[in-house]
């Protein structure tokens, strides 16, 4: 989801990732939700055909190579430290499907007041979005905001529940759309991954802007374009850095723009809102350490059939544990022994402790009369 920042023009606004959404709160779809009315906004929003046309050519390899995590320090006109800004991008399961999980927080402190923002996103391997969580707040004094958001695919509607607290005053707003009228969603989550692979890519197409919603959920346009590239500083070194521009509408509000520049392997050097004081930045390198790259086919396979394969070790060891429960009786014993005598040499204690039980295994074969 596309929102506003919950406070506008400030820096504490800026500081607050503006879109997205967290799991402190569990939201369920209801058939209640799926019957609600939508926004009657009018106008039909699509996106472009080079929207769908980028969606649709992202290569395994591609994705392979945006799994990676930035942190980014927040920072002020004058360069002092407010907060922290990271992403993490890695291949994981949801419903026992295999897909590229998006998570992204950025917390941190200005005048005084905290304030912050967490997305979780779940995306398939061509950045459909398949679920994605969202909680930013504003601790003002005498008075907080609280915005909560969870979208989730659900029997081809995708199901939005939306809780909003100011103060002690709570909103909430629970609505659908056909995945059909999404075609090309792009979210906070999956904007975060869709811009890495522009920069990964040295290139954003002309004319390209996916449908997104805005704060009051209706369907709008997500605008993204070219900044090129120019030389930042970070550690004391000139990085040639790409910048991507991305412009969200907003049916009742004015559009919010953000600028973010990317170094060559992809990774965030910097982002800002456009007006804000406040400047996301890279403050120390990531690591030149290169991961061994493999297909997104095999990679996803592979992991899947690993956890496949990790559940099942799990299940056969707790079952195998359920029927000796004296083996839990018998660690338990050797470890309040062993911390009630504090041994030097652990290895010869845990001998002699266990050598009465030797005598409790059965004969071993006698090989010599076996061969006579």
């Amino acid at each position: 989801m596309e929102d506003a920042p919950l406070v506008d023009d400030t820096s504490v606004g800026a500081m607050a990732m503006t879109e997205g959404p967290d799991q402190g709160q569990e939201f369920t779809s209801s058939p209640e939700a799926l019957a609600l009315e939508k926004p009657d906004q009018g106008e039909k929003f699509t996106s472009s055909p080079e929207a769908l046309a980028f969606m649709s050519s992202v290569e395994p390899a591609e994705l392979q190579r945006c799994v990676f995590s930035d942190s980014l320090g927040t920072v002020s006109e004058g360069g002092r430290n407010l907060g922290d800004f990271e992403v993490v991008v890695e291949f994981a399961r949801r419903v026992e499907q295999p897909c590229v999980l998006v998570h992204a927080q950025s917390h941190g402190t200005i005048d005084d007041i905290p304030c912050g923002t967490t997305v979780t996103a779940y995306l398939t391997s061509d950045l459909e979005v398949l679920e994605e969580d969202f909680h930013e707040y504003v601790k003002l004094k005498g008075s907080s905001v609280d915005n909560r958001c969870h979208m989730v695919q659900c029997n081809g509607e995708m199901v939005i529940n939306k809780v909003t607290r100011v103060g002690e005053e709570v909103t909430k707003t629970c609505i659908s759309y056909p995945i059909s009228d999404l075609g090309g969603l792009v979210t906070e989550g999956s904007s975060l991954l869709l811009m890495r692979l522009m920069a990964l890519r040295k290139k954003v197409p002309e004319h390209i802007f996916f449908v997104s919603l805005d704060q009051q959920l209706h369907i709008v346009h997500t605008m993204f374009s070219e900044l090129g590239f120019k030389q930042l500083e970070a550690r004391g070194e000139l990085l040639n850095v790409f910048g991507v521009e991305r412009i969200v509408h907003s049916v009742e509000d004015g559009p919010t723009t953000w600028q973010s520049y990317f170094l060559d392997d992809g990774h965030l050097a910097s982002r800002v809102q456009v007006g804000s004081p406040v400047t996301m930045r890279l403050l120390q390198l990531p690591s030149k350490t290169e991961k061994a790259v493999l297909a997104l086919e095999e990679d996803m396979e592979m992991h899947s059939k690993f956890l496949d394969r990790k559940e099942e070790i799990k299940a056969n060891h707790a079952l195998y544990l359920q029927q000796h429960p004296e083996i839990r009786a018998l660690v338990s014993d050797f470890l309040q022994s062993l911390l009630l005598r504090k041994p030097d040499d652990v290895v010869q204690f845990a001998g002699e402790y266990f050598l009465p039980f030797t005598s409790r295994r059965p004969p071993e074969p006698n090989t010599e009369a076996q061969s006579i």
